[in-house]
């Protein structure tokens, strides 16, 4: 899978179940501050993530992200990484 797929997951799950504008889901979108997602929000969307990941995203690293790009980039690494084993 590559960046561009795990993009197009992450903003479908974020307009779906965030009810976000499409406009505002954009790969340097701050998560906190620019789509207002709260602690709550950020587990929600990790559970929706996981439906497409090969193993679970590590909560701790998780709350290191700040921006999609953040997102995307440590899933492609966790999916990259699961491909190699």
């Amino acid at each position: 899978m590559d960046k561009n797929a795990i993009f197009e997951k992450i903003k479908a799950a974020l307009i779906e179940d965030f009810d976000l504008e499409e406009s505002r889901i954009v790969l340097d979108a701050r998560l906190y501050e620019d789509l207002e997602l709260d602690s709550i929000d950020a587990v929600d969307l990790i559970v929706k993530l996981k439906s497409f990941l090969p193993r679970n995203i590590d909560p701790e690293s998780f709350k290191k992200m700040r921006t999609l790009q953040n997102v995307v980039d440590g899933i492609y690494n966790l999916v990259q990484n699961s491909e190699v084993r």
